[in-house]
Order: structure tokens, then sequence, then C-alpha cells
């Protein structure tokens, strides 16, 4: 008889330690920086999500930026950036 391997795809350190970023209570004046993987269909969506934040949520600016390779990690000189803005909403597309 063939035994079978199950593997378990969790990450071997522990969740506890991971301490999500505090929510803004609004989004008045603040900075949204986007951050796109540069694939196909995601200009469209991130028109829309940018004119939603200015229109609708009071979002003071924008910031728009493409990873060079959108199957890399962005570059380091783009998390420095990214790292002054209020908010970052990072996101994909096909």
């Amino acid at each position: 008889m063939t035994a079978i391997e199950i593997l378990d795809p969790t990450h071997e350190a522990s969740s506890e330690e991971f301490v999500p970023a505090g929510r803004l209570p609004a989004l008045d004046g603040v900075t949204v920086g986007i951050i796109s993987n540069g694939k196909y269909g995601t200009e469209p969506f991130f028109d829309a999500l940018e004119r939603e934040f200015i229109e609708t949520c009071g979002v003071a600016r924008v910031v728009r930026r493409t990873k060079m390779n959108y199957s890399a990690p962005a570059d380091p000189g783009l998390i420095d950036e990214a790292a002054r803005w209020n908010v970052v909403v990072a996101g994909v597309g096909d």
C-alpha cells in the first residue's frame, strides 16, 4: 500500500505576532496610494476607485504607482514612498 503525505500550507511562525495596521476614523483630507501590479484591467478599475475616493470619501490626494514586475514584490523605493501615504491600496488585475 502507498502512503499519502498531507502537507500543511500554514507558515511555521505564530500568527499572534502579526498586528494589522490601525484604521483611520475617516478618509477626509488624507493621501491614498494605489499600487497596481500593472496587469490588464487594473487601470479602469483604479480610475473608478480614485474618483470614488475623491468624490465620495473626501480624500485630498490619490497617488498611483505601478510595480515594475507584476509577479515580484514592490521595489524598496516604492515601499519607502508608500510609507508617507495615509492609506495604501494594492491591487491586481488580469
